[in-house]
């Protein structure tokens, strides 16, 4: 059973930083693109960042540039969301996601991927 499980999440006053992890089993995802999207409470869920499969290539929301960085380690299995400078506005569930095959839908929409986790919670206190 293929399980990404999100770590890290939690309550950082603004100007703060997290790091959030996504651990993969059941299959790896080595050669996948991964990403991670949020949502608010009340909006709807949204592009945060993604990374192809080596980890050379990367992209950001407008709102997290600067401030995020994404990384993956393969030989762990794991994808992770380096959060600087953090802002009240960054407060949300954090989902990460894989996807499963190679695909041309564009690596910042949801349907591009198969495999999501439970979510971690982020919030920052202004």
């Amino acid at each position: 059973q293929v399980q990404l499980v999100e770590s890290g999440g939690g309550l950082v006053q603004a100007g703060g930083s997290l790091r959030l992890s996504c651990a993969a089993s059941g299959r790896t995802f080595s050669n996948n693109y991964m990403a991670w999207f949020r949502q608010a409470p009340g909006k709807e869920q949204e592009f945060v960042a993604a990374i192809n499969s080596r980890g050379d290539n990367t992209y950001y929301a407008d709102s997290v540039k600067g401030r995020f960085t994404i990384s993956r380690d393969n030989a762990k299995n794991t994808l992770y969301l380096q959060m600087n400078s953090l802002k009240p506005e960054d407060t949300a569930v954090y989902y990460c996601a894989a996807d499963a095959r190679f695909s041309l839908v564009p690596v910042r929409t949801q349907g591009r991927y198969d495999y999501w986790g439970q979510g971690t919670q982020v919030t920052v206190s202004s």
